[in-house]
């Protein structure tokens, strides 16, 4: 096989006041034509700076290239200037980086960024330019590319502003595409949207891949061949076959452990054995739940459109669906964080909606919430005692200053973490780190029921197993209830006793988590699963994902957000139980 690209003893350093950081030390691999090679690792594994080595994009200083050899059709790309750089970067080689709203330029319409391209590489005329632009919105998917042609990204939802970069990626047919956590901030749907959208442009235009990712099961269905880095090493190199089927370096298996499956049958969960608990009794009871936003020129959207569930004590409820779906504005609104339109939460038989702010303030100690991103829900200027301790000073559990202490070192304890973290601040922890921060806090004021709101979605694999494990193992002990919020479905059928599938404001199907996953009945539930990668090459070629109507354009490709298309007449549905405790929306009409 022709040989695109060789990286060779490659290291690359970085200056820091700490002294000299090694980021990626003597990597070794090639790609050939056609072939899609993975590059895997958790986050500082080195495998985003040997992408963006290759492609010259990181500042020198404070990089500094110490060795290696990076060889393109050829040529050495280490002796190119940053002139002749250019003339590559776009021509030869396309780069598509993980964030599409920070990578397109917010105040330059799609079109024109697309045809800058073309004009710049191609030598095109205004007229070409454009024609062969409308082409490549044509060809990655997005309809209407005349109309989409003169928006702005912002105008785009998240899947489109990655079918764009795409576009723009490949509009002057590379020999090389690049893709940097192409699909981390997507929904799983929206992923394998894209997914297959790359291989389908791979075959189109015989287009070499190299798919940098932290997810297994993306590398499953994708890759030819696999690279396992970890801190700055390649620690294993094979064929995406043998990478799964026959791991050999320790760093390898633990990544492919620390992935929950979706085919894997869920571990039971124990029994708990806290005195008082009733596993029949609804600690929290949901009922004709509304939560409107008025977007402004008669449009209204509906967020949250007449859910009801219970959640018993000591279980786990998870919530999955989309982006846009409503289970974030749910969670919060159960906790008044958002004052609802209408509906009733009860928490141990007290409507909670009724009850004055006091009464509210007091309530919030038994019902807590981690929040999706450990960074930003975390005060910068507050070092950790002070986070912690805050909650126990609003509700005055504090006591002496030696208490708080002693009760803020406990609660660190009980997470994993050192007393000695206790004087730190936010930045100076890893993500995982930060989010058991996040845990210890909601903690604090010993809660009955927590609401967790996407908080595995910024973490690595084997972080989110570690989070999962601690979690699953402080409801064992202090008896806790939860709400599970998330759009990883793998990780919601091993953590949870029963899943709620929400799709535009509706819960379309509730069941027990073996039985949704086994039995899934209605549609969308079905095209949910069906999008999940598997970290298993074998199940993955064999694959087949079940479409929306319309192929999945809505609601995330609506022009208009408050009216969004309703592919399953949901307005007029209502959940109804088909078999005992599995209950799905049906049409009334």
């Amino acid at each position: 096989m022709e040989k695109i690209l060789t990286v060779k003893n490659l290291s690359v350093s970085f200056s820091t006041r700490a002294g000299e950081f090694n980021a990626v030390k003597d990597v070794n691999f090639e790609i050939g034509k056609g072939e899609t090679l993975g590059i895997v690792g958790e986050s500082g594994s080195g495998k985003s700076v040997t992408a963006q080595t290759i492609m010259r994009l990181i500042p020198s200083p404070p990089s500094k290239i110490k060795s290696g050899e990076i060889t393109f059709l050829g040529e050495s790309l280490l002796h190119k200037t940053d002139k002749q750089m250019e003339s590559i970067r776009g021509k030869d080689i396309g780069m598509i980086f993980q964030d599409p709203m920070t990578s397109l330029n917010p105040t330059i319409k799609v079109g024109k960024q697309i045809t800058e391209v073309l004009r710049k590489h191609q030598k095109m005329s205004s007229t070409e330019a454009k024609a062969s632009a409308l082409e490549m919105l044509k060809l990655v998917g997005i309809k209407n590319p005349e109309v989409r042609f003169n928006h702005y990204p912002h105008q785009f939802s998240g899947g489109m502003r990655q079918r764009a970069m795409i576009a723009i990626a490949l509009a002057c047919r590379p020999s090389l595409l690049i893709a940097d956590e192409p699909t981390t901030a997507l929904d799983v749907t929206i992923q394998a949207q894209i997914l297959d959208l790359m291989k389908d442009m791979q075959q189109k235009l015989g287009t070499s891949i190299i798919l940098i990712t932290h997810d297994l099961g993306v590398v499953a269905g994708m890759c030819d061949r696999v690279v396992v880095m970890k801190e700055g090493d390649v620690v294993e190199t094979g064929t995406t076959s043998e990478i799964f089927k026959n791991p050999q370096h320790p760093y390898t298996k633990r990544l492919l452990n620390a992935l929950p499956r979706l085919d894997e049958p869920k571990k039971p969960k124990m029994v708990s054995a806290i005195a008082g608990l009733d596993p029949t009794r609804p600690l929290v009871e949901v009922s004709n739940l509304r939560q409107h936003f008025n977007l402004g020129k008669g449009n209204i959207l509906k967020a949250v459109n007449d859910i009801s569930f219970k959640i018993y004590e000591g279980e786990t409820l998870g919530v999955v669906g989309e982006s846009g779906c409503g289970k974030s504005t749910t969670g919060r609104t159960m906790l008044r964080l958002y004052e609802p339109t209408g509906g009733s939460v009860k928490f141990n038989g007290t409507d909670i909606f009724s009850l004055s702010p006091r009464k509210m303030k007091a309530m919030r100690k038994d019902m807590q919430m981690i929040f999706q991103d450990p960074y930003a829900s975390l005060n910068p200027r507050f070092n950790v005692m002070d986070i912690i301790g805050e909650s126990l000073d609003i509700h005055g559990l504090a006591g002496s200053r030696a208490e708080r202490k002693r009760r803020v070192e406990e609660l660190l304890d009980m997470v994993g973490l050192n007393a000695s973290h206790a004087t730190r601040y936010p930045h100076e922890f890893s993500g995982g780190q930060r989010q058991r921060i996040g845990i210890a806090r909601a903690l604090a004021v010993n809660p009955k029921f927590i609401i967790c709101d996407e908080p595995l979605s910024a973490l690595d694999v084997s972080i989110q197993a570690q989070v999962v494990k601690l979690l699953e193992e402080l409801q064992q002990r202090l008896g806790l209830t939860y709400l599970f919020i998330a759009h990883d479905l793998s990780m919601v059928k091993h953590i949870s006793d029963r899943v709620a599938v929400m799709y535009m404001g509706k819960i379309v199907e509730l069941a027990e988590s073996e039985e949704l996953y086994a039995n899934p009945l209605h549609p969308y539930t079905k095209t949910l699963l069906s999008a999940i990668p598997i970290p298993d090459p074998d199940v993955e070629v064999n694959k087949r994902r079940i479409l929306l109507p319309d192929e999945q354009q809505a609601p995330v490709e609506s022009a208009n957000p408050g009216a969004p298309k309703d592919p399953f007449n949901l307005e007029n549905s209502e959940l109804m139980e088909v078999s005992p405790g599995h209950w799905v929306a049906q049409s009334l009409a």
